[in-house]
C-alpha cells in the first residue's frame, strides 16, 4: 500500500529545513497562539476580565511580524544572496562564453555583432572590443577595421586605465605586425607604450618585443639586460 502524503504540519517542518523563515514563522505563530489562549483563559476565568482585549493586540502584532517577513526580510535576503553569489563571477573580460561559442560554430559575423552589443556596457567595453578585433582581423579578414576600432576606442575613452591602454596597444602591435605587415607602425606603438608607461610591470616585455622587432626587420642587435 502506498504511503499517504505527509500531513500539512510535517510538510511545514520539512520546508523549514530549507527555508529558515518558515521555522521562524512557526515559532512566532506558536507563541502568539499560546498568548491568545492564555488571554482568553484569563478573561473567562474572571482573573483578568479585560484580558480579551489582548487578543486583538496579539493578532495585530502577528500581522505586523508576517508583513516584515514577507515584504522586508525575505526580499532583502534574496537580494543579498544573489549579490554574494555573483561576487567573482563577472570578472574583467569574463562572461563571453556564449559569444565565443558562436565563433566556434563558425558564426564569426554573429560573434562580432554580439561583442559590439556587449561593448555598450562601459565596464565591458575594452575587453569586448579587444575580442571583437580578434574576430574582425581573423575569421572575417578585416584587420584594417579592427585597427580603426581599437584606435577609436583609445581616443574616445576618457581616463583610460594604464592596463587597458597597454592591452589595446599590444593588440594593435599584433595587428600591425602579423595582419597588416607593417612592422614600422608596430614599433612606433611599442615605443609609445614604453614612453607612456615606463614603470609598469609590462615594461620589460614591451622593451623585449621592440628589440625583437628591430632585430628581425633591421638586423639591430638585441641589447643585453644589465647584469646579464
Amino acid at each position: 500500500m502506498p504511503l499517504r502524503d505527509a500531513s500539512p504540519l510535517r510538510r511545514q517542518f520539512a520546508a523549514a529545513v530549507d527555508d529558515p523563515f518558515v521555522l521562524a514563522r512557526l515559532v512566532v505563530s506558536g507563541l502568539l497562539f499560546l498568548a491568545t489562549f492564555v488571554a482568553i483563559a484569563l478573561s473567562i476565568s474572571g482573573i483578568a476580565p479585560r484580558a480579551w482585549v489582548l487578543v486583538g493586540v496579539i493578532w495585530a502584532v502577528y500581522g505586523v511580524i508576517h508583513g516584515v517577513f514577507d515584504w522586508i526580510l525575505e526580499p532583502l535576503t534574496g537580494f543579498l544572496v544573489q549579490g554574494v553569489s555573483n561576487i567573482g563571477v563577472d570578472r574583467r573580460g569574463g562572461g563571453f562564453d556564449a559569444i565565443e561559442a558562436l565563433a566556434a560554430r563558425g558564426d564569426a559575423a554573429g560573434a562580432a555583432d554580439a561583442y559590439l552589443r556587449r561593448a555598450g556596457n562601459s565596464h565591458e567595453r575594452v575587453p569586448a572590443l579587444l575580442r571583437r578585433a580578434g574576430v574582425l582581423a581573423g575569421p572575417l579578414g578585416r584587420p584594417e577595421d579592427a585597427v580603426t576600432e581599437l584606435e577609436s576606442l583609445r581616443r574616445a575613452t576618457a581616463g583610460l586605465a594604464p592596463a587597458d591602454d597597454i592591452d589595446i596597444g599590444l593588440a594593435l602591435v599584433d595587428l600591425y605586425e602579423h595582419r597588416l605587415g607593417d612592422p614600422g607602425r608596430a614599433m612606433v606603438e611599442l615605443r609609445r607604450l614604453i614612453d607612456r608607461h615606463p614603470q609598469t610591470h609590462h615594461s620589460h616585455r614591451i622593451r623585449s618585443l621592440l628589440a625583437a622587432l628591430r632585430q628581425r626587420h633591421f638586423g639591430d642587435p638585441i641589447p643585453q639586460e644589465p647584469g646579464a
